[in-house]
């Protein structure tokens, strides 16, 4: 369930304890998951090693499998069964959605109609968006209902946007397991908390007014294999380019090198470039939108000597900014103060 770059070599980083959870759900139904566990080459012995963990792609075999064989998508978490292909209807009940918020929203209110052992809400406060999962009686879905719940809806979230969706933070209604540094993948980023209220994800609202870049065929080659979803994270971030702008414009953002910018965004240089490539920017296209922003406001509400603004802007000196000024607007400094003030 932990995440990997699919150019990686496999990783054992998926706690044993989520393979033991879905062996108790064949054992819930009176069923054996001895096919299931073969198919993902995991031995009872395995099984049963407190410690031990697997990868990503057996995680998604053994669900996969018990999930058919079961006919159960959520894998025993609840009191009813989520009979193969109830995910893909929820999908689908979102899919025509104007943005990801009004997706997200339908998604929640329709998997209540499913599964009335949780509450999904998403709620907003100030940039920050949450989604919470909230337990009709404390306890019961357990730890690794909750946690394939949220991982389901985060990564379709991904999936819809076609973005990586940064965590701002994680929260558990249960002491943290022994296998806590599993969540650090599941769940990357700050403020990962356990014995919370309710199972909650937050992340930045922005990511909400992003339109849907999906439709019907790519949903049905998605649900070929939707499994991955859970296990992949995006390289690519549809508010990359509006953070960065952000942070040129915070002084405190020293020099607004690639690497201060990149560790203020919490990533690396390269992965900063990358990115900006793959949106079809630069780092210096956007500190010169930056610059120029800054200087077409001063222009317009202030009278400082144009020296002055090419300064305060970040320019060398006045006459690169005359000409920098020209090449991008098409007028001077002093004939764009002189037009706006008419």
């Amino acid at each position: 369930m932990p995440s990997r770059s699919p150019a990686s070599p496999p990783v054992a980083a998926t706690p044993m304890a989520f393979a033991r959870s879905i062996a108790a759900a064949y054992q819930r139904y009176g069923q054996s998951p001895a096919h299931a566990l073969k198919l993902a080459q995991i031995t009872p012995n395995q099984l049963k090693q407190p410690t031990t963990h697997i990868t990503a792609r057996q995680m998604e075999i053994l669900s996969g499998a018990a999930m058919q064989e079961l006919d159960d998508e959520g894998l025993g978490a609840f009191s009813r069964k989520l009979p193969w292909g109830s995910y893909g209807m929820l999908a689908r009940a979102s899919i025509s959605s104007p943005n990801l918020g009004v997706a997200l929203k339908r998604w929640c209110r329709h998997h209540a109609l499913i599964a009335g052992d949780i509450t999904l809400r998403l709620t907003t406060s100030g940039d920050t968006a949450a989604i919470t999962v909230e337990e009709k009686t404390p306890g019961k879905v357990g730890e690794f209902g909750l946690v394939h719940v949220l991982r389901n809806i985060h990564g379709l979230a991904c999936w819809y946007v076609d973005s990586r969706i940064p965590l701002q933070g994680a929260r558990f209604p249960f002491e943290a397991p022994t296998h806590v540094a599993a969540y650090a993948l599941m769940f990357p980023g700050p403020n990962l908390q356990f014995t919370a209220a309710q199972a909650e994800i937050r992340f930045d609202a922005r990511y909400l007014a992003l339109p849907l870049r999906r439709d019907e065929k790519a949903l049905q080659q998605m649900l070929q294999r939707a499994l991955p979803l859970t296990v992949l994270q995006y390289r690519r971030d549809r508010l990359l380019v509006e953070q960065v702008r952000q942070a040129l414009g915070n002084p405190a953002v020293a020099s607004h090198n690639a690497e201060t910018l990149a560790a203020a965004l919490n990533m690396s240089p390269r992965s900063l470039h990358r990115q900006l490539q793959e949106e079809g920017a630069s780092l210096q296209k956007l500190k010169d939108g930056v610059r120029f922003e800054k200087a077409k406001d001063l222009l317009l509400r202030t009278s400082k000597p144009i020296k002055q603004v090419a300064e305060a802007s970040g320019f060398r000196n006045e006459k690169s900014f005359i000409r920098a000024f020209r090449q991008a607007d098409g007028t001077s400094p002093n004939e764009f103060r002189k037009t706006g003030q008419d």
